[in-house]
């Protein structure tokens, strides 16, 4: 099982993938996670991009996910959190799986939707109860560049993967144990999870 969970910035699918690849035996590939240990690895220039809450080049982060796909433990699945960020990189991530094993594909995309006024008090009130120590993407204006950054350039992914028939939306203002119960909904609707299914 390949799952995509798309959302803003601090939407909590960070939260619902790591509980899901938890439970269910999956790779978590959070890329925000990804990139931030492999700063050592990034020239200047693209720690500055990364650090202003840019989307980095569709080729730095696609080859970065491409490589960790290799991974053993990525062959039972995996779910991406926070990739693919644009069309270019959806494409390009297909591509990818398909020139890796021509079976492999995405099979579902969860959209974790939120209401982005809300979002940024969310983000707020995490650097407030942190003492001020936040991430360098987490400060307050670099939040507000990278929800515009979003709606500018990762929506477009709402509308390519309805296409596909891939998308489906939850509402990600509900309750944790809710939006949990809502995308254990999805994936038995898909048959991407049966009675059968063992949690680990």
């Amino acid at each position: 099982m390949n799952l995509v969970f798309l959302g803003a910035p601090g939407a909590g699918k960070g939260t619902q993938a790591a509980h899901f690849a938890r439970r269910y035996g999956l790779a978590h590939l959070a890329t925000g996670d990804m990139l931030r240990s492999a700063g050592d690895r990034l020239d200047e220039k693209l720690r500055a991009l990364m650090n202003r809450g840019a989307i980095l080049p569709d080729e730095v982060v696609t080859d970065l996910i491409a490589e960790r796909l290799d991974d053993p433990d990525c062959a039972g699945g995996v779910i991406l959190d926070g990739f693919p960020r644009t069309i270019g990189q959806a494409e390009m991530l297909e591509a990818r799986l398909k020139g890796k094993n021509p079976t492999r594909r995405i099979d579902a995309v969860i959209m974790v939707e939120c209401d982005l006024d809300a979002l940024f008090q969310r983000i707020t009130e995490r650097a407030s109860q942190a003492g001020g120590s936040v991430r360098a993407d987490d400060a307050e204006e670099v939040f507000r560049h990278r929800l515009e950054v979003y709606k500018r350039q990762t929506r477009p992914l709402v509308s390519y993967y309805q296409k596909k028939g891939l998308l489906e939306k939850l509402d990600g203002m509900a309750s944790i144990a809710e939006v949990s119960a809502a995308i254990e909904s999805i994936l038995r609707s898909r048959a991407l999870l049966t009675d059968e299914a063992q949690s680990v």
